[in-house]
Parts: C-alpha cells; structure tokens; sequence
C-alpha cells in the first residue's frame, strides 16, 4: 500500500549506496564494499502451510542461494505490481536466486490456504509461498508494509530489508553483488530447489480465472482473465463465438489470433461501432476490439506502469493496472486502481485525464480532486449521472456524483483501510470484504460481488442499505442455495444477472426475480486455437507400433477422477491426425463410459500419428460443474499389409 512508511534496516541502507552506479565512466578498478550480511536470518516457525513445494522449507535448505522474501497480501494492487519485477530477477538470475513469497494477509479471506492457492496459481507464482496468516514471519523480519521485500546472503544472513514498489532497480543491484562475492569463494549453489507447482495438479477448464463479464446489447463477453484472452459467448447455449487474444501473456496488436494481453479485466461494449473496450491490466493499457473485423488495438497505455498520474492525449498517458470501464456517451471511465483513481477517457477528443482521487490511498470523500480511494475495482453508472464504484482496499462501495463533484460513501467503512467485515445494514453500520464488482439491476438496485465474502449482495440506492443475498461461504453450488467462490464480475442484461466465478472458472446466471442460480456450460473454444497448436499435455507411447491395413480400434483406457463422469451435454471428442490412421467415425464422446473402444481404419506406411482427446467430465452429483481433460498422444506406427484386426490402448502409464 503506497501510503505505508518504507523501512530500511542500517545494511540494505549501505548496500544502496554502494551498489548505486557511478556516473562517472571512467573505468576504475575499485572494489565494493561487502554487501553480505552479519546476522543469521531468522529461521521460519514450523507448522505453517506451504505451496508450491512438496514440503516445509528451512533457511538452512536455502544455503548457498540468494534468497528474496516477498511480504504480500493478494488483494494489495502494490503487491501485485511487483510480480513483474520478481518474475524478471527470477529469470536473470534462475541459477543463484530463489523468491519465497510470504504471504502475510490483511483480509480473513485472505488467509486461508485454499484460498490463497488459487490466487498462487492465477497469478502465475512459480516460486515457494508460506502462509503467514499469523504475521510470524512477518514480525520477525520488522515490516510494516505491504510489500516489502527481504534480503538473505548465501550464507543464510540477513542482509536487509526494503518497502514499496521499484524492487528490481533497487534490489537487483544487491542481489548481483552478492553472487559475485559469494562466487568467489566459490559459495553460490546452483542446483535448482525442486518445486511442486500447485498448478501441476489442476485441472484444464474452458475459463480460467474469469474476471469481468459483460452483457448487453443481446451480446455476451467474459475476460477469461487467466487465460489472457477475451471470449464472446452465446449467451443462451454458451458456444463461444469470438475468441480475441492468442492465449499467452503478451502486448501485442493485431488480428484475434496473433493479439495478446495480460490478466484482462474490465469491459465495455459500444453497440454503435461494435468496439469492446479492455483493461488490460497487466498491460496498464486500455485496449479496443473491433468485434466486426477481429482487429485489436490499443487505445490508451504504452504497456508501463503510469506515474505519477498524469492526463493528456491518449498516444502520452499511460495508466496503472486499470480494473474495470464504463462507457456512456463517448465517454469512458476507467476504474484506475493502481494509483487509487477513477479517470474519464473523452474518445471524440483523445484525451485522457484523472477525474476522482488525488492518487493518495484513503477513505476521505469530499471534492473529486481531494478525495482519496483505495484500489477501485468496479464500476457503475446509474442513470441520473452517478458513478459507483466498488472500492476495494476499504472494502466499501462509493459514489461520484458527476453533476456535484463530489464523492460519498454509500456502504461499507468510511474511516480506515481495515473495516471489513461481512454485516448488512446501512451507510458506515454495514460492512464488505474486499468487493469487486457492481452492476445496476432494475428499481435502483445495485448488485455487489462482495469477492472476499464470496456473496452476492444488494443495495437499495434509495436508501443506502445492503442486504446480502446469494452465497454463504466460498464453493460450488447452483439452485436455491447457490455457493460461489470470489465472485470478481457483474452484468445485468435486463433479464440475466451474470456472474464471473473467477475461482470457480465458470459464469453463472442469476434469476433476479427468484434468485435461482444456474451455471452456463462454455464449449467451442476448440475451433479458435490455430491448427498448429495444441493447449494440453502430450504424452509420446514408448518404442513403435505396427499395426496391419484394414479396420482397427483404440481403446481409450484411463480413469477420470473418483465421482466424476463424462458430461452427458457438453461435446467431447477424439481427433486423429498424421500418419497410417484414421478414424472410422465421427470420434464423438459425449457421455461416453470408460474405457471406450474407437473404431479406426489402418493403412500402410510408417510415421507418427497424433491422437487428440477431448473430454468435458463432470462431478456425477453435478453436472454443470464441468472440467477438461484433454491430452495429445503421439504414437510412432508402422502399417504393414492387410491382416488381422489392430488395436492400440492408450491413456495415462499404459504398455502397449
């Protein structure tokens, strides 16, 4: 959090000075002072949960590598702004440096380990994270602020300690000095510090921490977040109809294939140029889809992150982890959560500007320029020109009134950064966690997905009062009683309220009139992904097959997980490309029992066959709870002359 006080123990605050680059380029041969440290790094305490590893870490299985520690919370968008850095140090130095991430949380949700592994994997952590719900570590090392990051010599010493963002230029420095102190004494350890990723073990779905959903226009669009990519789907059978984003972490314009993005949220549609609009979050952009040509480009960011913040032509400004968009009348406004902002995009003119919060994180309301936010992160325009928004940080939701100039709270804590909680009620009485999204419903209510309190709620606008509604605690369940699991999305298309499940990687559908909840089943992603790629496993069968001309099968022999079957609705599939098979049917799997025989024909000739398999499955209690399996098998045959029939098996661990 940016208005926390940095902290600077005496040996980081030597290192700095010592490893600043000198501006004078004379060569000189002068030797750095030492930057190793002199005291040993506290140990971590026993019984804490970790991830990302098969077991507890010790500082003593660390000697011999650098070691950085990340002190974070998840929903901190100053912590979330520093993964780039450690990603880019974690590559630089992959042999001598290890991160461990110490999860320290501010939020109840925050903390609990479930909880925290799903965020460990939407943000695409690859290195150790220890849950320190209980700020153990945390005060072991002094801090005080969220993030701050530590440093560990080879020796296990601690060398210092550091706050806030800027972390590669500032630590970079250091951690290359070390290595090559240590190198010297030949002290650096290279071997990799084995890892079992938490997203090894998870399950491929056709979204993938969907952020934002939105509706109109009889138009359906999901930012299929962790898959990096925008998805438009048929809103009454959930056929996906666009796809715009090649799928991998990128900034790159251009047709939906080639496009990328990085952790998109935000969206907003204008009916009359068919132009969705994108916060492109890890990009700190703004991006544009024209949905008639497929064509992607970027209206306003440079792919840095913006500050200070500053307005002006839309080819000058650049933005800070924009969170959500609204669109009316030419007019775009972005929920600017990296510097606590709400900004208005004028498109006729090009220009972009702040237009609520001084850029301080805080709570005080008052006049749009002095005002202070927290991490903004939904939005919504009522239609007599007020502007609410989910201010996530503090936990509450707030309003602009774009006539006045003024901001007001509407519920949730107006004084601190710490009043969360989970109470109905009305104004500074009531009480969210960390909510995300909003979206106006009909007769001035406003929905909220209170994320952190995996529910949905309502608010009388009239009278400023929340009500909680659907959900109870985070899980999987539709009907009546429904669960949800940090709902991130809202959109009311006048009929529909839509829901972007983001931890359970679905949309859902609410009935605003009863409040049933159903969960819309997303296929025909398939057809999007270019003809050369393939998104799965691949496993190659050992040694050559031969087989002989003539009809064949495969026995597709491997076991779903316990209480899971194939969905009886959503299309599964085997595809054969390559060479001496070929299938003898349409390879349609849809509800099929395992394991399943496919008929094949075999023809002479030798090469390798690729054998796709598609399979949509589903918990045999709840089968609109669905998952993808999908695996390429690469099989080398030799086709010999007409013979008797062949069969191959294939599936996880088989001989032939």
């Amino acid at each position: 959090m940016r208005r926390q006080v940095t902290l600077l123990v005496a040996a980081v605050a030597v290192v700095m000075t010592a490893c600043t680059p000198s501006s004078d380029p004379v060569e000189t041969t002068t030797t750095l002072p030492s930057v190793a440290g002199t005291i040993d790094a506290p140990e971590f305490p026993q019984g804490m949960d970790w991830l990302n590893t098969a077991a507890p870490i010790a500082m003593s299985d660390l000697k011999g590598k650098v070691v950085l520690l990340d002190f974070w919370t998840y929903g901190c968008i100053n912590c979330i702004h520093i993964l780039p850095d450690l990603r880019r140090l974690e590559e630089e130095f992959a042999e001598e440096l290890v991160v461990i991430g110490v999860h320290s949380a501010k939020f109840t949700n925050e903390g609990a380990t479930a909880q925290l592994a799903e965020v460990v994997q939407r943000y695409d952590i690859t290195h150790p994270v220890v849950n320190d719900k209980d700020f153990l570590i945390w005060s072991s090392w002094g801090a005080n602020a969220w993030p701050t990051v530590a440093v560990v010599d080879p020796a296990g010493r601690a060398v210092g300690v550091r706050a806030g963002e800027g972390v590669y230029e500032a630590i970079q420095p250091v951690i290359a000095q070390l290595v090559e102190e240590f190198d010297r004494a030949d002290a650096i350890r290279r071997e990799p510090l084995e890892l079992t990723l938490e997203a090894e073990s998870s399950p491929s779905t056709p979204l993938r921490y969907p952020g934002k959903v939105h509706a109109s226009d009889g138009r359906l669009f999901v930012a299929d977040t962790g898959h990096h990519r925008i998805v438009e789907v048929d809103p009454d059978t959930g056929e996906a109809i666009g796809v715009w984003g090649s799928g991998q972490r990128g900034f790159t314009d251009g047709d939906a294939a080639t496009a990328s993005f990085s952790d998109p949220q935000g969206l907003a549609f204008d009916s009359s140029t068919s132009v969705l609009y994108v916060a492109d979050v890890g990009n700190h952009s703004v991006r544009s889809i024209d949905t008639s040509t497929g064509e992607v480009t970027t209206l306003v960011g440079d792919g840095s992150q913006g500050w200070p913040p500053t307005g002006g032509t839309l080819d000058e400004t650049r933005l800070a982890s924009p969170w959500a968009l609204e669109l009316a009348e030419g007019r775009l406004f972005v929920a600017n959560a990296g510097t606590h902002q709400i900004w208005s995009v004028d498109l006729d003119r090009g220009l972009a500007e702040p237009l609520i919060g001084s850029a301080r994180e805080g709570t005080l309301n008052g006049p749009f320029a002095t005002s202070e936010l927290a991490q903004p992160s939904g939005l919504a325009l009522s239609d007599d020109g007020k502007l609410y928004f989910a201010d996530s940080e503090s936990s509450s939701v707030r309003v602009g009134d774009l006539a006045n100039g003024q901001t007001s709270l509407v519920v949730g804590g107006d004084e601190t950064l710490f009043d969360f909680g989970d109470l109905d009620g009305s104004g500074n009485e009531a009480r969210l966690q960390h909510p995300l999204g909003l979206a106006f419903g009909s007769a001035g209510v406003l929905y909220v997905a209170d994320t952190y309190n995996s529910k949905i709620k309502r608010i009388d606008t009239g009278t400023g009062t929340v009500t909680s509604w659907l959900g109870s605690e985070p899980g999987w369940a539709d009907g009546d009683a429904p669960l949800f699991d940090e709902p991130g999305g809202l959109a009311f298309d006048g009929t529909t309220l839509w829901v972007a499940d983001t931890n359970n990687h679905s949309l859902r559908t609410i009935d605003p009139v009863t409040g049933t909840v159903s969960t819309l089943i997303v296929t025909g992603l398939e057809k999007f992904e270019p003809p050369t790629s393939y998104a799965g496993p691949v496993t190659e069968i050992a040694g050559s097959i031969t087989a002989s001309a003539g009809p064949g099968t495969i026995t597709l022999d491997y076991a779903l997980p316990d209480g899971h079957k194939v969905n009886p609705d959503a299309p599964s599939a085997v595809s054969i490309t390559g060479i001496g098979i070929e299938l003898a049917g349409d390879g349609d799997l849809t509800g099929a029992s395992l394991p399943i025989d496919v008929p094949v024909e075999f023809s002479e000739g030798s090469g390798d066959a690729y054998i796709d398999v598609n399979l949509v499955y589903c918990a045999e209690e709840a089968e609109s709870l669905c998952f993808i399996d999908r695996m390429r098998f690469v099989v080398s045959l030799v086709v010999g002359p007409a013979g008797p029939s062949s069969q191959i098996t294939i599936g996880r661990d088989v001989e032939n």
